[in-house]
């Protein structure tokens, strides 16, 4: 695998759509493109996330996360390794584990950056919780466990411990904006590497 980039953020903050957007910067380019978007339908891992997402209680919270994890870990067996992929787009990958109680999270996202790949293209889309929820309203999705004010604001909070390896982004700017900071850095590290 040449490139690897991930997208990650709040509910809400555009991860899908500037995961379109980058990928359709490397396309042009004549690269074979993957895109993995967390947690996936095509498997049970993260079809078991999607349906602990749509309950609440901690029991839910705790297994949403872990089938994350693993559908996350699926992922990366079937696609990071793969030597006909060009570049593979992540979208949600390990902050995932900012959701499980603290302490154990620092933990686990430890062991987890280390047996994982990660890289220099991996951005947290930082939205704020207001800008979040007024994305949210026209989705029409079903809504997840963490998607209120009070979560938002909190996981938020949460995510600024685990994001001093990451490429940070606002997430409130516009789509075209955001995407425009996302393609200069990976360009940039696509230079580097050559």
């Amino acid at each position: 695998m040449k490139k690897f980039i991930v997208i990650d953020g709040l509910d809400g903050s555009g991860k899908d759509t500037q995961v379109n957007m980058i990928a359709d910067v490397y396309k042009k380019q004549g690269r074979d493109v993957t895109i993995r978007s967390h947690p996936c339908s095509d498997n049970k891992y993260g079809r078991k996330s999607k349906e602990a997402l749509l309950k609440e209680g901690k029991v839910n919270h705790i297994k949403a996360t872990i089938y994350f994890g693993l559908d996350a870990i699926r992922s990366v067996q079937m696609y990071c390794h793969n030597k006909n992929t060009d570049v593979v787009i992540f979208s949600r990958y390990i902050l995932a584990v900012m959701y499980l109680p603290n302490v154990v999270n620092s933990i686990v996202y430890k062991v987890v950056t280390f047996v994982l790949p990660t890289s220099d293209c991996m951005f947290f889309l930082d939205v704020s919780p207001e800008e979040s929820l007024r994305r949210m309203a026209g989705r029409g999705d079903e809504k997840e466990m963490f998607e209120n004010m009070e979560d938002l604001t909190k996981n938020r909070l949460r995510s600024q411990k685990f994001t001093y390896n990451w490429n940070v982004i606002p997430g409130d700017d516009s789509a075209e904006i955001i995407s425009e900071k996302i393609a200069s850095k990976c360009l940039e590290s696509d230079k580097l590497l050559s």
